[in-house]
């Protein structure tokens, strides 16, 4: 295999592009913005934020941050999903390292640094984030958010899985189209001899669905790309069961069997759906259907 060699050595001279890829995001781009640029800015070369043909006023959110000159708008006309819009921030990204968050997230004081911190390494190619959802504690499906990142958690401590914000080195120019764009890229990454990392303290908040149909449509999309990848030669370490599993066991709270052996259901079902996506309906996800609930990050 290819492997790429960075020139860079040391993180305190590190600069990176971070990409935001929004779709119908007013209500947190804004917030998202402010968080980013109070981070520590002599490591933010650029924020790109490709607006992938939003019906409402995420560009005019985005629009009075243009002037602080480390804030980019790409502004396509019609939605095309979510890798298209990478592929358009990968053409503009002008780092060697390059940060992707989703817009309906929001990182942690000094995890930008944390991940770009991992690239002093030179074996590594990409760094996961710690996802830790903002969800209250009450019903099922806000149990669901919580527990189901606590074992991503878990499994990431010896397998990294990606999502919602990771880093990488700037050797993609394109990627193909797919419904779980970062373990895609950390596909690619390994595919040219580099390591995977998993940054814990790189913590970024998001948002899970409120509602159990939301959940089923998320769970679904994402099992469905997990199989796509696995066809190519690649297992996240959440589609091995065995990870989950163990991640399970060391998780598990007797005083809470009954909300736990209804997330695995859930879980189990979905995952059906999608096996019925991959591998009958053929159908991709690349274009999602967005989840309401997620995008306002607080009550």
């Amino acid at each position: 295999m290819t492997k790429y060699i960075s020139l860079i050595t040391d993180a305190k001279t590190m600069e990176a592009s971070i990409g935001i890829m929004a779709y119908n995001e007013e209500e947190n781009i804004g917030n998202l913005l402010r968080k980013l640029l109070n981070q520590k800015l002599s490591l933010i070369k650029e924020i790109i934020v490709v607006n992938d043909g939003s019906g409402d006023r995420t560009a005019e959110e985005v629009k009075p941050f243009l002037k602080t000159k480390k804030v980019k708008l790409v502004s396509l006309k019609k939605r095309g999903g979510k890798v298209r819009a990478i592929n358009q921030f990968l053409k503009k990204a002008k780092s060697e390292v390059v940060v992707l968050e989703s817009a309906d997230t929001m990182p942690k004081e000094g995890a930008i640094q944390a991940l770009i911190n991992e690239f002093q390494d030179s074996e590594i190619g990409i760094a996961s984030s710690r996802i830790m959802p903002l969800n209250r504690k009450e019903g099922f499906a806000n149990f669901f958010g919580l527990f189901i990142y606590q074992l991503h958690h878990e499994v990431s401590l010896k397998n990294p899985k990606f999502g919602e914000m990771i880093a990488f080195r700037n050797v993609i120019k394109k990627l193909p189209m797919t419904a779980v764009d970062e373990e895609y890229i950390a596909m690619l990454i390994k595919e040219r001899g580099y390591r995977l990392k998993y940054c814990p303290e790189a913590i970024v908040y998001n948002k899970q669905p409120t509602s159990i149909k939301e959940l089923i449509i998320q769970r679904r999309r994402i099992h469905a790309g997990h199989i796509d990848l696995n066809r190519k030669g690649y297992a996240p370490a959440t589609y091995k069961l065995k990870n989950v599993i163990t991640a399970l066991i060391k998780n598990f709270e007797f005083n809470k069997a009954h909300l736990i052996l209804g997330a695995i259901l859930l879980e189990s079902y979905a995952r059906w759906l999608g096996f019925y996506d991959a591998h009958l309906k053929k159908d991709n996800h690349y274009v999602w259907k967005t989840a309401e609930s997620t995008k306002k990050l607080t009550d």
